[in-house]
């Protein structure tokens, strides 16, 4: 075996130098020491980040393993995204991770977080199923872990048996799905598969891409593979849910968008166009009607993000490297607007246990500072100009339209009536905060200075992202230079 194709790993292999280093602190150190496990892998991972930024400098595409695994610009460039996420899922984290329920416990979580990520390295990297299902399950498990990691509340308990089940089904449905591709194909190579099927779709074809693309929709939190969303945000210790709904769902979107390109683009137009079509329109709208009906803030933002992962549906529709820029981008900012309105759930938690929008009423009064950073998330995640979120909304939707079929434009249509919508439900929060009379049942208070570094990540990413175009231009750049759809007819 050529062990120098680790090489071509590196950033996987950084990952998991991090989690050994995390786990020699967690496991050696003396114990008035472990209260600084937060601060020690918030500091090793960002220059895990760091370097990850330099390595895309000198980056070239690579294959692995006879073409198991692949690197490239772009997926280190989507790796980047999602590390400036997880970076500020940890410091946000901290005052979490050392409260008195936590403390045994600590290095667990950032063990178990550590490896998920590593398998959603693997799954964006992957150009074999069974490499891919590695991934996928490496990522899925020790979410389980997270979900259930409050074990003296019964809510938790819950979450984590409506997260498992649901993880177990969903790669069931997504491995009967990958035995119909291997009996039509005789290989789990994306190229093999791509170069191997027939131009003439099967039913056995359609039944085998429906269950592939219901796999991955359980992972995305698509409508109808919806129904565990809400109560697992719930139950799961808000950071957990922070992490669910932004890494998790970015890489589970990166990764279907390289299966249906490299394995299945040559049936874009026959099958999935159409499957997709009809999962985007309803996942934005019933995720849109249901966050209206919502006063729990983290179901509020559960059903928030079953909306949003049907916009970031429409880069995948889009089948070009725009629509791939596009949503690269778009997830980036979802990243910095989402994280910012958990930063103030989780900040508002901890100091007083509340997570009802009700008990938002007249919060600008007591905590100016955390009303104006939610203010920013809601604006940016409806879409509202200047922020991020109206420039992410307005390029994924320009990629989309670009084929100019009469089908696209209707589906780009129910999602600018849906943004509408979502506009609604956005304002009801900052309606809460700034205008309802009521007096807020939330004292003044200081948030700890992780939760405020959190934030302040977070708002300025929203503002430069939303100021400054060249980030967008320069995603494309990448984007167009990426080989993957060039073998699309």
């Amino acid at each position: 075996m050529d062990y120098s194709q680790f090489w071509a790993m590196k950033q996987e292999m950084g990952v998991l130098i991090v989690f050994f280093l995390v786990f020699l602190y967690d496991t050696f150190m003396p114990k008035r020491t472990l209260k600084a496990t937060a601060c020690f892998t918030c500091i090793t991972f960002l220059l895990f980040t760091v370097a990850g930024f330099f390595d895309f400098m000198t980056c070239r595409t690579y294959s692995a393993f006879s073409g198991m695994y692949v690197t490239s610009p772009v997926i280190v460039a989507i790796k980047n995204i999602l590390n400036l996420g997880v970076f500020i899922v940890l410091v946000q984290s901290a005052k979490w991770a050392n409260s008195d329920v936590m403390a045994i416990r600590r290095g667990e979580f950032y063990e178990l977080l550590l490896i998920t990520l590593f398998g959603m390295y693997l799954m964006i990297s992957a150009r074999h199923f069974l490499l891919f299902v590695i991934g996928l399950e490496s990522a899925s498990l020790p979410l389980a872990a997270m979900v259930a990691f409050d074990k003296n509340r019964y809510e938790s308990h819950e979450a984590a048996i409506k997260y498992i089940l649901t993880a177990v089904f969903s790669s069931a449905i997504f491995m009967m799905g990958l035995s119909f591709v291997y009996a039509l194909s005789g290989s789990l190579y994306f190229s093999d598969i791509y170069a191997s099927l027939s131009t003439t779709p099967s039913w056995l074809l359609v039944t085998a891409l429906a269950f592939v693309i219901a796999g991955m929709g359980f992972k995305l939190s698509l409508v109808p593979f919806h129904l565990w969303t809400a109560d697992v945000y719930q139950g799961a210790p808000t950071t957990v849910t922070s992490y669910l709904s932004v890494i998790s769902k970015g890489a589970a979107a990166f990764a279907l968008l390289v299966i249906l390109v490299q394995a299945f683009g040559l049936f874009y137009s026959d099958i999935w166009e159409w499957m997709l079509y009809a999962l985007i329109i309803l996942t934005i709208t019933i995720g849109n009607l249901f966050a209206i009906r919502q006063k729990n803030m983290k179901r509020f933002l559960a059903f928030s993000s079953i909306s949003q992962a049907g916009y970031i549906m429409l880069g995948i529709v889009a089948m070009n490297a725009t629509g791939m820029a596009s949503l690269m981008y778009y997830i980036l900012v979802y990243i910095f607007s989402n994280l910012a309105a958990f930063g103030v759930i989780s900040a508002i938690e901890n100091n007083t246990g509340l997570v009802n929008m009700n008990d938002y009423n007249g919060l600008y009064k007591t905590n100016p500072r955390l009303s104006f950073a939610m203010m920013l998330a809601m604006f940016s995640l409806a879409g509202i100009p200047p922020f991020a979120g109206f420039f992410s909304k307005f390029f994924i939707f320009t990629s989309a339209i670009q084929q100019g079929s009469i089908p696209i434009y209707i589906l780009v249509l129910v999602a600018l009536i849906n943004t509408i919508v979502s506009l609604y439900y956005y304002l009801l929060v900052v309606k809460a905060m700034f205008i309802n009379p009521d007096d807020c049942k939330i004292a003044p208070f200081k948030s700890a200075a992780p939760e405020r570094l959190g934030l302040w990540l977070s708002v300025a990413g929203i503002l430069f992202l939303g100021l400054a175009s060249p980030v967008y231009n320069y995603i494309l750049d990448i984007a167009q230079s990426s080989p993957l759809f060039s073998f699309i007819p």
